[in-house]
């Protein structure tokens, strides 16, 4: 995991305004917000990574309520929308959505409904998806 923390940070887009750092309180007030505790992967995964910009993808955060990009809402959108409630968002992508399981499995969630494409962990969603930005 800390590999690959470190690669994704050495690869990060240097930005103008870069995104919050949360807190170990941010990520309270999100599992306060949506009702659901996060795994400790999810939350270790806001804690190092959420801040971090790079390529095209955005995953949720939890410093700035008011992101387009924030946990708390982008849950509430998803799950009005459909997705199931044990599955927590983890990054938007057009029309597609990456979603945490309850087994702390990545799934990509597409054209309505849980497609069969997963990843193990978070941790090789980052690796492959985020950092490597392969197609899925």
């Amino acid at each position: 995991m800390q590999e690959i923390i470190d690669e994704l940070l050495s690869v990060a887009d240097d930005v103008a305004y870069p995104l919050d750092e949360p807190d170990f309180d941010d990520i309270v007030r999100v599992e306060e917000a949506i009702l659901l505790p996060l795994s400790r992967s999810l939350k270790t995964f806001l804690e190092e990574c959420s801040h971090i910009t790079h390529g095209r993808y955005e995953p949720v955060t939890v410093a700035d309520e008011q992101s387009h990009t924030y946990l708390a809402e982008v849950t509430a959108k998803a799950w009005s929308e459909g997705i199931p409630r044990d599955c927590v968002p983890l990054c938007e992508h057009g029309a597609n959505l990456f979603v945490v399981t309850l087994d702390d499995e990545v799934a990509l969630y597409e054209n309505g409904e849980l497609s069969d494409k997963t990843w193990p962990s978070i941790w090789h969603w980052v690796e492959e998806v985020w950092i490597r930005d392969s197609e899925y």
